[in-house]
């Protein structure tokens, strides 16, 4: 449709109809209608958004491989349909460069293994679980012993405590995980006879206090973690302990450590019992009662051996005495054909474990003279007991 000009100076006025002019006047050119979303401005081209991606991760080198492939795509893209971007993507791509060039050095050089070390000992500096050295004390942020723990708290050995370390052990043999009933048994076996190390007199160590012990678990052996540290705690998880209860060549003397040593020998094969009865594994169980055996042997010869103080001699030499009668009893748990000869010097062994004897030899050496409960003697008595874990 034709719009008539509007009447001026030069133009005469009146009423023309629709599509008509006057004589010799030209009609303007119709007026172009604006469709819906035209603008009569110009709108810039739209920026690539790879370009911007690859400028970022160039910047950041977290991802340099991709930052440079997201840069080059982009290059392609900008070129094809003329997109704005095209210096963010130069820019993207070769910061992701340098960047690629910057991780193949530090991966040729083993820089990446020393930062990991670095974090690793950051970790130990503030109290990682994984770093608690033989004769430390520490707290755990539960309170308890049991479950997870991703860092403890040191704290003074002197004051109150939920764990006291007393050995630590590295994993080795294993290329994967092992599962955890390997790894806590593995705990649990080692831990037991290591005590002895730390706490030479199990009868100087309460009642209350058992042992536990921190160990890897699937997410931290997969950074590296292969320590399994043993613990003492207390079997109340409301309680705490006070004090350490560590007892060895610091705080004893020469008579002192010359006895505990003998009495350990047989309190370390002791703990090597089996977990099935004689009535389902009879092999494994004379094979244990022979390192009984073995182990009598040698405590009684230790005994003997010993230049004693004048007042401990006899009483001494009468526990040597017990422990011989103990190790012909073990003897023949050892050549047993059947259960129920194993079960016979097994009571018989039992029985003659008493700790009178015992009782009287420590108290002229100077040691604790109260027996554990019952249930944890055996063999010079001391014994052992149930034991628990903490995983990180």
């Amino acid at each position: 449709m034709s719009i008539p000009p509007p009447p001026g100076p030069q133009q005469p006025q009146g009423p023309y109809q629709q599509g008509q002019f006057p004589p010799g006047a030209q009609p303007y050119p119709p007026y172009r209608p604006w469709a819906q979303g035209y603008t009569p401005y110009n709108r810039p081209a739209p920026v690539n958004g790879l370009a911007v991606a690859s400028l970022v991760l160039g910047i950041l080198c977290c991802v340099p491989g991709l930052g440079l492939l997201l840069g080059l795509i982009a290059l392609g893209q900008i070129r094809k349909n003329g997109e704005r971007g095209r210096s963010m993507a130069v820019y993207g791509s070769v910061l992701s460069t340098l960047g690629l060039v910057l991780w193949a050095l530090v991966l040729s050089t083993g820089a990446a293994s020393d930062f990991w070390d670095g974090v690793k000992d950051s970790a130990r500096d503030n109290g990682s679980a994984y770093t608690l050295a033989k004769g430390e004390c520490f707290d755990s942020p539960s309170g308890s012993l049991e479950g997870e723990a991703y860092d403890v708290d040191k704290v003074p050995c002197a004051g109150e405590h939920d764990g006291e370390v007393f050995a630590s052990f590295k994993m080795s043999g294993y290329d994967s995980y092992p599962g955890d009933r390997k790894v806590t048994d593995l705990a649990d076996t080692r831990c037991w006879s290591l005590r002895y190390d730390y706490a030479m007199d199990a009868w100087a160590v309460p009642d209350d206090v058992d042992v536990y012990y921190l160990t890897p678990t699937r997410d931290s052996w997969g950074l590296g973690d292969r320590e399994i540290t043993c613990v003492f705690g207390n079997t109340d998880e409301k309680a705490s302990l006070t004090g350490s209860v560590r007892n060895d060549a610091r705080t004893l003397d020469a008579d002192q450590l010359a006895y505990l040593n003998a009495v350990n020998i047989a309190n370390r094969a002791l703990d090597s019992q089996p977990v099935d009865s004689p009535d389902d594994d009879l092999q494994a169980n004379t094979r244990w009662a022979a390192r009984l055996s073995d182990a009598f042997t040698r405590q009684a010869a230790q005994l003997r051996a010993h230049d004693w103080p004048s007042g401990a001699q006899a009483p001494v030499t009468a526990v040597a005495r017990q422990v011989e009668s103990i190790r012909k009893e073990w003897e023949k748990a050892a050549k047993a054909t059947d259960a129920d000869a194993f079960y016979a010097s097994y009571d018989r062994a039992m029985t003659l474990s008493t700790t009178g004897r015992s009782v009287t030899a420590r108290k002229a050496l100077g040691l604790a003279t109260t027996p554990p409960p019952d249930g944890e003697t055996g063999g010079g008595g001391d014994g052992g007991g149930d034991s628990s874990d903490i995983q990180v």
